[in-house]
């Protein structure tokens, strides 16, 4: 699609997406990287990267082994 537009096309496009962007209410990072890490820390709990899958629970668990004789 792009392809198809000429240079002036592409650059009024960029252009209305900057105006766009401009109007984003911006946080400092210092305040959003406090909520981020507070948010991960309340989740952590729940996690099954971080505390495991219950044995029971585990769709991926083995149900048996395979003998071939």
């Amino acid at each position: 699609m792009a392809q198809d537009l000429s240079e002036k096309e592409l650059l009024r496009m960029e252009v209305e997406q900057l105006k766009k962007e401009v109007k984003n209410p911006r946080d400092p990072i210092s305040k959003t990287g406090k909520e981020i890490k507070d948010y991960v820390e309340a989740q952590a709990g729940a996690d099954p990267l971080l505390k495991g899958i219950p044995e029971d629970k585990n769709p991926f668990k083995e149900k048996g082994t395979c003998v071939i004789s």
